[in-house]
């Protein structure tokens, strides 16, 4: 049964099997999606987002307990584990399905997204000017069943060793005290 009192937050920052992998062990965080959402095609595949025809992003969308973990907590750790300042782009993943984006379900993520980034360039947190976009949610539309939990159910798949796991461990190393069984 889920709890009544979740919200949900959506990020896009490249390829879903990251982003899903870095917030499945943020406490606070009770389901994590991996999707598309943003673009103009209903019921999009991962082919059709991955040849960039539709103008969806991969994203994920966070069911996740305020009283648990803050808004300001996700997006702390979303902006910590992916590039904000490369347009279209996330490593060797190329194209506007993998751009950086905040898709706000609430105004008031919306204040707070707008908010941090702003902060974020004030601190010069990066060397070069954060280009993600904060955009009201439009529908969310969940992946095909094997892209769900992909990291969990293929730690040694070449990709997943070579760019997750590493992410995954300077995670676990810098926000300690917001994961689970930690």
């Amino acid at each position: 049964m889920e709890n009544k009192n979740t919200e949900t937050a959506i990020f896009a920052g490249g390829c879903f099997w990251c982003t899903e992998a870095f917030f499945t062990d943020v406490k606070g965080v009770e389901k994590v999606v991996s999707g598309y959402i943003g673009g103009k095609t209903e019921n999009p595949t991962y082919k059709e987002v991955c040849g960039g025809y539709t103008g969806h992003a991969e994203a994920i969308k966070i069911t996740f307990n305020p009283e648990e973990v803050a808004y300001e907590d996700l997006l702390e750790i979303f902006f910590a584990t992916h590039d904000p300042t490369t347009l279209n782009r996330q490593g060797a993943d190329v194209g506007t399905q993998y751009r950086s984006e905040v898709f706000y379900t609430t105004e008031a993520q919306k204040i707070a997204a707008e908010k941090f980034i702003k902060e974020l360039g004030e601190q010069n947190i990066f060397d070069k000017k954060i280009v993600t976009k904060v955009t009201a949610a439009t529908k969310f539309y969940p992946a095909e069943d094997y892209h769900q939990d992909y990291y969990a159910q293929n730690p040694n798949q070449p990709y997943c060793q070579a760019v997750i796991s590493p992410k995954l461990e300077k995670l676990k190393k810098h926000y300690k005290s917001k994961l689970k069984n930690q």
